[in-house]
Order: structure tokens, then sequence, then C-alpha cells
């Protein structure tokens, strides 16, 4: 199977350089800055898992690519899906999966749009990772996995051939029969994570520490529950019991790559991963309180960043 890495950052380069080790057909699609980057060191992974230098791994441009591959492994940030789209879209074939790794579900109608609903598989990925700068994949914890399948449910042939594919390389792959479950379920556990520990600028341990601390991200945990069950996807038990346990972990110092990127001064998905919420809530009329206070705070974060 002949994949199409989009970007070789953190999680790109993690999965992608990963499934490198294991011998498959993986090609990266970069910028000219970070084919150069590539060129010059190689990929650079440093992991709990094991560390890895990946020299000359394959490397093209947008103006080079052809309609030849079977998979594209999309993991952008949700604000940069139409230059990502507009770069690969000359990869896509008459037989090509997209199989984006984005937070939240707006992007999937973006691509529906772009490439037909029937190419578009959903996806999901669980890793915590960064590039430092040196320009190196850093892994921050062991957890690595990727889940996805078929939107409409069950299974198919070409999920079990990319289960295959993506399978055996030091990764997690769920090949799941219920992945909109499965991805709104991350969305629910990903935006009180985010939106709780940007808004009060702290880990979930200081939270805990702090008067009201647990009775708001347990609040947010509910109302993006509720718009999650308005759309048919109702959290399920064993999830609501590890989201309540990972949130009302004393002294944890889990905080969400929005909180790291808000310290950094970098761009947010605020729309994305909040603000699609909200929408969603209005339209099944719920309040969403606590979260129109989140998306109030990162907005002002944006309008200050410029």
């Amino acid at each position: 199977m002949r994949i199409l890495i989009v970007g070789a950052g953190a999680i790109g380069g993690y999965f992608g350089g990963r499934l490198l080790q294991a011998g498959r057909d993986v090609t990266f699609l970069v910028r000219p800055g970070r084919a150069a980057e590539l060129a010059r060191d190689g990929l650079v992974i440093k992991s709990p898992n094991g560390d890895a230098t990946i020299a000359n791994p394959p490397a093209l441009q947008s103006a080079d690519l052809k309609p030849e591959y079977d998979l594209v492994l999309l993991s952008c940030k949700a604000f940069d899906l139409d230059d990502a789209i507009a770069s690969f879209a000359g990869g896509v074939g008459p037989q090509t999966a997209v199989l984006p790794l984005l937070n939240g579900l707006k992007h999937l109608d973006t691509l529906d749009a772009q490439f037909g609903r029937d190419r578009v598989l959903g996806g999901q990925c669980v890793i915590a990772a960064m590039l430092d700068a040196q320009r190196h994949v850093v892994q921050l914890a062991p957890m690595n996995s990727i889940t996805f399948g078929e939107r409409d449910g069950g299974t198919s042939p070409r999920v079990a051939a990319i289960a295959q594919a993506l399978g055996g390389a030091g990764f997690d792959v769920n090949a799941s029969p219920e992945v909109m479950q499965e991805m709104w379920e991350k969305w629910v556990f990903l935006a009180s994570l985010a939106g709780s520990t940007s808004l009060m600028r702290a880990p979930v341990g200081d939270i805990l520490a702090a008067p009201g601390g647990a009775e708001f991200m347990l609040g947010v945990v509910e109302e993006i529950s509720a718009i999650a069950t308005a759309a048919g996807h109702p959290p399920r038990a064993p999830f609501v019991e590890r989201t309540r346990g990972m949130l009302l972990a004393a002294g944890s110092k889990l905080t969400a790559s929005m909180f790291r990127d808000i310290q950094a001064g970098a761009r947010i998905e605020a729309d994305h991963v909040i603000g699609d919420l909200i929408a969603r809530g209005d339209a099944a009329g719920l309040p969403a309180e606590r979260l129109r206070v989140i998306y109030t705070h990162l907005k002002a974060y944006e309008h200050q960043r410029g």
C-alpha cells in the first residue's frame, strides 16, 4: 500500500517514521523548508518507546505529486486544512482513501465537499508529541494509537487493508466499526481538557486545587456530553468513567496541546474544538454556558495575538 503522509510535523512525523521503520511504503508531503531539514538531519524521533533517526526519508513537494497513492494520512491543524487540501489533492487518484486525524468533526464536511464522502474515512489519533527547537519529533508520553473506520459503521475490505498496512509498526491500530462514536468521545474529552486548562491557564491538578475547579471541569464534560447525545452519540459508561478519573486526579500535570500553544503564543483551534460544539448545541437548543465562557476567552486570545 502506497501511503502519503501530509506533513512531517509532530503527528505525521511520528506515525510516518514508525511506518518507515517497519518497512512500509511511505512518502512525506512537505514544504521546502521541512524538506531541507529532513535532507540535512533526517527524521529524528525522541520517544519513551524508542528513539530513531531515519536518514533521507522519502519526501516530495506538491508540484511533484501524482495520483498514485492508496492512502492519504492527514494530520494538520484544522486551521491549515484548506492549504493542506490544495497541497495533496494532486496525489488523490480513483482508489485513494483519505484518513484525517484532525480534532473535532468540522473537517469532514470540508473533505467531503472536495473529494466525495465515499473517499473520506473517520479517524483519530491519541498521542502527545511536539517538534522541539531542533525540529525533532518528541513524544511526551508512551501512548500512541490510530483509530479509524467507515463513517457509516461496520467493516470493509479497504479498512481491513489499511489496518494491515498500519499494523505492526510500533503503535496501536484500531479498525473500529463505530468510528463516529469514537470521534465524538474523543471530542468530549479533548474539548473538556483543552477548554478547562486553556481558560484557567493551569494543569488539571491546579484547577482541582482551586475552589469550584472540579465542578467547573465536570460541568464542561456534562455540557459537551449533552451535545454529543443530541447528535446521536451519547458517551458510553466506560468512557465517562475514564474521563472523570483523568479530570479528578489530584496533583495531575495533565494539560492539552491548546494550552501549550497558548503558552507559546501560537495559533489555536478555537473555532474547530469549541466553537463548532457551541453551534451544534445551539442547533439542539442546548445553552452550553461554560463553553461560551471558554470560547470568548479563546477568541480574545486570538484577537490579542493578531
